[in-house]
């Protein structure tokens, strides 16, 4: 019985020893990125962008430039699509990524929070709230 209490302890002392916690470095945080959440809420409901046919896509290369696309379906003021170049460049400070594009669109108005493989932003803008998870290609 001693045995078995001492290999289950060695075990989840060993599982516990073995959590690697994420720091965020302009290394670990490069890297190509594609929406696996992007909703819009508002007083009228939540809005699920990406089954609209909406998708984002973003590389966020180690010298701080960015690449990518964002098309939203009928979602500009006048009915027709949000068809952007999301090229410009994007900064770290702690866990916060900002962008920096000249396409005027929420990503640059907004701050992101760096986690693993993940960045996550929101914003609110004319009583709509604005959230974006994008999920980086590993």
């Amino acid at each position: 019985m001693r045995g078995v209490i001492a290999v289950t302890l060695a075990l989840t002392l060993g599982a516990c020893g073995g959590h690697d916690p994420f720091s965020p470095m302009v290394a670990t945080v490069a890297g190509s990125y594609a929406a696996s959440s992007f909703t819009l809420s508002s007083s009228a409901g939540t809005t699920d962008l990406l089954a609209l046919g909406s998708t984002v896509a973003i590389t966020l290369a180690a010298d701080g430039t960015t690449s990518g696309r964002l098309f939203i379906p009928g979602g500009a003021e006048d009915g027709s699509d949000v068809d952007v170049d999301l090229v410009g460049t994007w900064a770290l400070s702690g866990a916060t990524v900002t962008f920096n594009q000249t396409g005027d669109t929420f990503i640059r108005d907004s701050e992101f929070t760096a986690a693993r493989n993940r960045l996550t932003g929101e914003g609110t803008f004319s009583g709509t709230v604005i959230r974006l998870v994008l999920g980086k290609a590993i």
